[in-house]
């Protein structure tokens, strides 16, 4: 299958979840997570704050935050690249490019995501045997990605089923080392 026609398949089996089952996911994730030493002793987090079907970020953030760590958000770009920012608190969002919310903090720049001893990134699915995770197209986390040093921590986080085989991947793609699903976290690589 090809990415588009797989990226339509996952968007379609997102629409289905009630919001119920996103909820119960999220807090699934969320809670997996904060259990994790490595997280909980990440200095630097950048994350994504989350849109429409995506397992939902805004209580990791804020929990991330509160427990003292430093997460910047993504501040899209003209170009589809991410530049960053400080999240300091729900008060500190504002719409950004297509009404997705976005620090109004002092942008870091784009290679603000190389300091960040944890990456949490979207996607519609990840491949269990690679890694390799299939985002929505536009390339801006593969971007984000390649600046990320080989030993730091990269989630994608994922509702149940959205742990494949066979994502076609490209040259551009880039893999995650984790996969967090309402089940758990699965080490990739």
């Amino acid at each position: 299958m090809n990415k588009l026609n797989l990226r339509r398949e996952l968007i379609s089996a997102r629409a289905s979840l009630s919001p119920e089952q996103q909820r119960a996911n999220s807090i699934k994730i969320r809670e997996t997570l904060l259990d994790q030493p490595w997280v909980q002793m990440a200095g630097l987090v950048a994350c994504y704050w989350s849109t429409g079907s995506e397992p939902d970020t805004h209580g990791l953030v804020f929990a991330l935050w509160k427990h003292g760590a430093t997460v910047i958000l993504p501040v899209l770009l003209e170009d589809n690249d991410l530049d960053w920012a400080v999240y300091d608190g729900p008060d500190s969002l504002a719409p950004g490019r297509f009404g997705i919310m976005e620090p109004v903090d002092t942008r870091r720049g784009v290679d603000a995501v190389r300091t960040a001893a944890l990456v949490i990134v979207p996607a519609l699915a990840v491949d269990r045997t690679t890694g390799v995770r299939l985002g929505r197209g536009g390339g801006s986390y593969d971007r984000a990605l390649a600046r990320v040093g080989p030993n730091v921590p990269t989630v994608a986080l994922l509702h149940d089923g959205e742990l494949i085989d066979g994502i076609p991947a490209e040259p551009h793609d880039r893999h995650v080392r984790f996969a967090a699903t309402p089940e758990g976290l699965t080490r990739l690589m």
